[in-house]
């Protein structure tokens, strides 16, 4: 089994005026694993991401990360693109800032524009870009620097359906160059149970460990993966995990 990348372990989050909003909660993450968290609103899937990225701290429990310059990546849902820079230059962005020479950084911008299908719009400002062309755009700038973790934090929730079909694909090919480990928060069940390997349920909150289903089928996935058996009996399962949390923490 590969290394843990990273790892919550007994993690608790208070807010003040607010109580507890997450755990306690345990998370490990080996590396090259996809990870799907899942749960209602309100449970902590966001706080348990922005964790394991160190824009948080827990107010008890121990974090271990991948805490070096560009090991970690984190997507958000909006795109958070600097309107007044290029594609290339908002992809380059992390390179530049870890100093990497600017003629060289912006090659590899482009290069990573190119995998995620933008090849062609490295000069657009995020204004001239569609809602799915500037996703792939902070997919490429979250890339560019092959981090060991890459956090997405419901990435797709404000695209159509085919959109976020498409992206899905995409991520889980870009997954299959470099094999990050991958955490991905989503409401959709079957979105989780179609891009990652293990789908972690939570309560409502605090969010606490509700269930956890593992899904054994190739990366990317085939065509029709979703009309197999294997499929829909994985999100009938992440189903009832996400029935007996809610209804656990009633």
């Amino acid at each position: 089994m590969a290394p843990p990348v990273a790892s919550l372990s007994a993690v608790e989050v208070d807010y003040p005026g607010r109580g507890r909003a997450l755990g306690p909660f345990d998370l490990t993450l080996t590396g090259g694993e996809i990870v799907a968290l899942v749960g209602p609103s309100g449970c902590g899937k966001s706080t348990a991401l922005r964790l394991l990225a160190g824009l948080e701290a827990p107010t008890r429990g121990q974090v271990q990360r991948a805490a070096g310059r560009g090991e970690t990546s984190v997507v958000f849902q909006a795109p958070t693109l600097a309107p007044w820079l290029s594609a290339t230059a908002n992809v380059a962005l992390p390179l530049a800032l870890a100093g990497l020479a600017r003629g060289e950084a912006r090659r590899r911008a482009r290069e990573a524009l190119a995998r995620v299908g933008l090849a062609g719009a490295e000069d657009a400002r995020p204004a001239e870009l569609s809602g799915g062309m500037a996703m792939r755009a902070s997919l490429a700038r979250a890339m560019v620097t092959n981090p060991k973790l890459l956090l997405l934090d419901e990435p797709f929730a404000a695209l159509d359906e085919i959109t976020r079909r498409a992206l899905a694909d995409d991520v889980l090919a870009l997954w299959r160059e470099t094999r990050p480990a991958i955490v991905f928060v989503t409401h959709n069940v079957e979105e989780a149970a179609y891009m990652a390997g293990r789908v972690v349920v939570m309560t409502a909150g605090p969010g606490r460990f509700a269930g956890e289903t593992t899904i054994d089928a190739p990366v990317p996935r085939p065509a029709g993966f979703r009309t197999t058996a294997l499929f829909r009996d994985a999100v009938e399962t992440v189903s009832g995990h996400l029935a007996s949390g809610m209804a656990a923490a009633a």
